[in-house]
């Protein structure tokens, strides 16, 4: 195995709560659709899956029979994919907190998102992550052996997460996703996501960390995350489009075009068993 320095993980978000078929309509939403692409975007280069759940009518689902699904079908179809599953702990901002937990409980993945603060979301409402139920959550994760994906969409949410570190809800080595670009958290900027680096490495050092932008910034946030040595996280729950007014073909589009970043500034792209060594997970 070559040196895990030069290594940069790709997480593939393929659907997420909000998009849906009229945004473009070759989102995923159902089981069947979310596991090929799942599927394609890992023989792409994705060594990470952050997996939301649709129900019939393509409203957002914490149910776990759906994640259930998911998970049953991709390895009965693609026994080969070895790509490391993150079921998200929000689906949305209605969720109640039992339901938004019972998905890792009960499946227990590698990995489940930690939304480490509340925020009012896309001018919508509150994303309600109050003190009680991060540390209920951080300990549930804890229980069941589940890493945290520490979602922070501002920087006190990093201060935050340091918090839980020193108090046991949360066990070192964190491992960080900067969400940036969302209404209601921190812009999506070069220089912004450098700032919230340098804060994480302050409060929180030997932590790993991952980086999107929505929108606009997308691009900019996965090259200054290449180059200050992170990791990224492309697909549609974060855009829909592939650039100013062209529609995303799939997921697996956009996990090729990260790869060929990663790879013309002269790093690799992380296997799965790559990622697990990179974040403690083995």
């Amino acid at each position: 195995m070559s040196n895990l320095s030069n290594k940069r993980i790709i997480t593939v978000a393929t659907t997420g709560a909000w998009p849906t078929k009229k945004n473009n309509p070759n989102l995923p939403l159902q089981p069947p659709e979310i596991v090929e692409e799942v599927y394609q975007c890992w023989k792409a280069g994705a060594a990470i899956a952050h997996i939301h759940v649709r129900d019939e009518a393509g409203n957002d689902s914490m149910k776990v029979e759906t994640f259930k699904k998911v998970i049953d079908l991709l390895h009965d179809n693609h026994p080969d994919c070895d790509i490391i599953l993150n079921l998200t702990a929000a689906g949305g901002i209605a969720n109640s907190e039992d339901d938004r937990m019972a998905p890792f409980k009960t499946l227990k993945p590698e990995m489940a998102s930690f939304d480490c603060g509340t925020m009012n979301w896309m001018h919508m409402g509150v994303f309600n992550n109050n003190p009680p139920f991060l540390e209920k959550m951080g300990l549930a994760m804890q229980e069941v052996g589940v890493k945290p994906e520490i979602e922070v969409f501002d920087t006190g949410m990093i201060y935050d997460a340091a918090y839980y570190l020193k108090k046991g809800i949360l066990k070192a080595p964190l491992h960080f996703q900067f969400c940036m670009g969302c209404a209601g958290g921190i812009s999506a900027t070069a220089e912004n996501l450098l700032f919230m680096k340098r804060t994480m490495e302050e409060v929180a050092p030997g932590s790993t960390w991952s980086a999107f932008g929505v929108g606009k910034g997308s691009m900019e946030i996965m090259y200054t995350a290449i180059a200050a040595g992170g990791n990224i996280r492309v697909g549609m729950e974060d855009n829909v489009v592939y650039k100013a007014g062209v529609l995303a073909e799939s997921n697996k589009q956009l996990i090729e075009r990260a790869r060929r970043v990663v790879e013309e500034y002269g790093c690799e792209v992380a296997t799965p068993a790559e990622a697990r060594q990179l974040l403690g997970l083995v």
